[in-house]
Order: structure tokens, then sequence, then C-alpha cells
């Protein structure tokens, strides 16, 4: 036997609030203190990293801004290290070009509009140059406490494959998130499901075989082996 999809494998999307709760409980119980795997000092230098980690991985912003965040550790600090200083940094980063760009513009209009500190509103933090709604909300929940549900590429893969917030969009996962997802799971929830998304529920093949939630996932073609791994 080889560890090809099985289109029988057990298990069933979260249909009610107590599969809900289960699911979120055993992913809790696998990681109690789930946390962005970015690494930054303040909530400037979170949004700096959170906006340049779009298409790009964590672990590639943080080589990036290692050295950078021992000097820039304020919008002020970034301007004065300038537009060119900052792509010395960032140029192993996918579009560090438009990156570099929209982070001395939204330094500037922290500045101008906010008093150099990173305002804690949805509407006032997409309104900068080079922050959407999920970047938006990675700031608010990481930094400010609140309970919001940032849906990047590993949460729409998993919310979608397991059944457990299925959606055609970005919003529409997070509307359905934030919806069912009960306390006391709310502010890890994005969390665990970017986490679990990297590194077990992966694009190309999820590895079912190590999955703590495969009996409350509704995905029809689960891995339950590694690939080419036979039974003795």
């Amino acid at each position: 036997m080889t560890g090809n999809p099985s289109p029988s494998a057990s298990g069933h999307a979260p249909r009610t609030k107590a599969d809900v709760f289960a699911f979120f409980e055993l992913l809790a119980q696998d990681n109690p203190d789930p946390a962005s795997e970015l690494t930054y000092g303040n909530d400037y230098q979170l949004l700096v990293a959170v906006v340049l980690s779009a298409q790009a991985t964590d672990a590639g912003v943080n080589r990036a801004t290692r050295e950078l965040f021992r000097t820039v550790a304020t919008a002020e600090d970034m301007l004065e290290l300038g537009e060119a200083g900052l792509k010395q940094h960032i140029r192993t980063i996918g579009l560090f070009n438009t990156k570099a760009s929209n982070i001395m513009a939204l330094s500037a209009m922290l500045i101008e509009r906010h008093n150099g500190r990173v305002p804690q509103d949805r509407d006032a933090l997409v309104a900068l140059p080079g922050v959407g709604r999920k970047t938006a909300n990675v700031v608010m929940n990481c930094a400010f406490g609140m309970e919001t549900f940032a849906v990047d590429t590993h949460v729409f893969r998993v919310a979608n494959r397991t059944g457990l917030a299925r959606g055609k969009t970005p919003d529409a996962v997070e509307l359905k998130l934030d919806k069912l997802v009960p306390q006391p799971f709310r502010m890890g929830a994005h969390h665990w499901l970017i986490l679990h998304g990297r590194y077990v529920c992966k694009a190309r093949t999820p590895e079912c075989w190590r999955c703590v939630v495969k009996d409350l996932c509704g995905y029809k073609h689960k891995v339950l082996e590694p690939r080419g791994r036979s039974a003795t």
C-alpha cells in the first residue's frame, strides 16, 4: 500500500458548533501558544514586516530585516535611512522595489497623520500605501490584541479544504471565520490556521497522516501515509 490519496478516508467537515469548537481545541492542544513567525520589536516594525511578507516567506523577511531593524525602529528612522538604503536591506525579497516605495510612503503618512504611530483602526491602516485588509488584520491582532482573522493563502486553503469556512474569496472566508470561531480561540485562530497550512495542510500534498484535525476535515482525498511508504 502506498500513500496515494484515498477517496474513502474517514472524517467530516466541521458542521456544528461542537465540531468547530473541537477543531480549534485540537489545534490549541497541539500548539498552545500560536504566534506570528515574523521577527519584530514594536508595532511599526511589525507593520513593515507584514508589508514585506506579501508573496514572500516569513523566514525570508526575517533574514532581510535582521540588520534593518537594528537601526530602524520608527517611521522617522525609515525616512532617515531613505528608499535606496531600504532597498539594500530588502533586495532579496520579491517585489522589493514596490515594497520599498510603499514603506517609505506609509512611513511619511504615519508621521503626517498619526504622529508616527501605527493606528489601531482598520480603515486608517488600509489607507496606508501597501496595506491591504489582510495586513491590517495581522497588525490589529498581533500589535493590539484584537480578534481579527487575517486570511492569507494558507488560511484560505485550510478553511476551504477542511470545510471549516468555505468561500470563493479571502473576504468571504474571513466573514465566515468571524461568525463561527468561538471563544477562547478567536485571538489565536488565524495563527493556528496559518501554521497548520504552512507545516501540515500543505498546498501540494497535505500531510494528513500527522494532522490532529483529520477526523474533523471534509477533504475527500486525504493522504494518510507519506508518499512512497509501503505498509509492512
